[in-house]
């Protein structure tokens, strides 16, 4: 329902280009919202004139109209005045209550349905019957931006993205949990993942610098259809997760960036330690020491290339060597063999895993 609020706000505006005042009442009689506190109007003739067939009323210099929504009886206003004037500032306040009746019902059912879509609970015909009723485009290319802010302080980080994106644009903002806040962005058809991750990029930019927070961003793949969107959640939902694990250091996520980080998280816990006790036996990465560590990553950051290597770590490429031929006598894999580099690689995503789901059932 409106909050009285933006009431009081639409009719002080009223009152100060007409100088009529103007007062809204509940069904009980209750004051909602009034631009004077000099008024005759009692509970009981509220309620009475709630209650009769009438549209409007007059009583002394006090205009009373009701304010419907599709038939049902919401408010009673009452205008203030002596001339036909108040009556019809009075008529003009009806219809831009209920107009803004209608607009925030909407943004609560636009909301409503934008929850349940990305939450498989809606069947297909009430995709597009609703989608319909509310003016929603179908068929239009759309991805989900998924904003993790663990858990968001008065709503800051929504009230960013609201003023970065429109629903006039087809954009549409919601949340389903009290961590993430949900982008639903309106594409256009010659879109790249390159721009989805400048969008992302911005978020993250912007959330920094208006609400001093830093986030985590991450989006699904495209979809044509309004029926698809839930897809592009849930992959957006998994890339959030795998970041965390693989790519921790990395504020944007695309789940088509994911690689075998996107295999490793679907794979049994009870496979996970198999493999790892075949590669690495009592020796796992995790209590390797963080020269041993670090020489490895560099490794594969430059394609299993000895020389560029050593020079971006500062040894020699003797020292280099050995320190690949020491893992090599540990695990029995060499890692300037491709294959063997292949399996470990993955041994090491492997682990990062296992730590995760260790972590999280702590």
């Amino acid at each position: 329902m409106i909050s009285s609020q933006i009431i009081q706000t639409s009719i002080d505006e009223l009152k100060a280009i007409t100088k009529v005042d103007i007062c809204i009442f509940d069904l009980s009689g209750g004051l909602v919202a009034s631009t004077t506190d000099r008024h005759e109007i009692t509970n009981d003739l509220v309620r009475g004139f709630a209650v009769s067939p009438a549209d409007s009323q007059v009583i002394g210099v006090h205009h009373l109209l009701k304010i419907h929504d599709e038939g049902e009886l919401l408010y009673v206003l009452v205008s203030v005045g002596i001339s036909d004037d108040a009556y019809m500032v009075g008529k003009i306040a009806v219809c831009q209550i209920q107009n803004l009746v209608i607009a925030y019902k909407e943004r609560f059912d636009r909301n409503n349905f934008f929850q349940n879509l990305l939450l498989d609970n809606l069947l297909l015909v009430d995709i597009y019957n609703r989608a319909k009723k509310l003016h929603i485009e179908v068929a239009v290319p759309r991805a989900v931006f998924l904003v993790e802010t663990y858990l968001e302080k008065d709503g800051i980080v929504t009230e960013v993205l609201k003023g970065m994106f429109s629903s006039q644009a087809g954009d549409y903002i919601t949340a389903v949990d009290e961590s993430n806040v949900i982008l639903i962005k309106a594409l256009n058809a010659d879109s790249t993942y390159e721009d989805m991750a400048e969008v992302a990029e911005t978020i993250v930019a912007m959330v920094n610098a208006e609400a001093m927070m830093n986030v985590r961003v991450s989006f699904g793949t495209v979809v044509q259809e309004l029926k698809d969107v839930s897809k592009s959640y849930k992959e957006a939902k998994m890339a959030l997760d795998v970041g965390k694990i693989f790519y921790a250091e990395k504020s944007v996520v695309a789940y088509s960036a994911l690689g075998i980080g996107r295999l490793i998280y679907q794979l049994p816990v009870n496979l996970c330690k198999l493999f790892i006790d075949e590669i690495f036996g009592d020796n796992v990465p995790s209590e390797l020491d963080d020269e041993t560590l670090t020489t490895i990553n560099k490794f594969f950051e430059n394609n299993l290339n000895v020389s560029e290597t050593s020079r971006q770590l500062f040894v020699h490429r003797n020292t280099l060597v050995y320190r690949i031929e020491k893992i090599q006598k540990s695990t029995g894999l060499d890692l300037r063999n491709f294959d063997d580099a292949l399996t470990f690689k993955i041994a090491l995503m492997v682990v990062s895993y296992m730590k995760y789901i260790d972590s999280r059932e702590y």
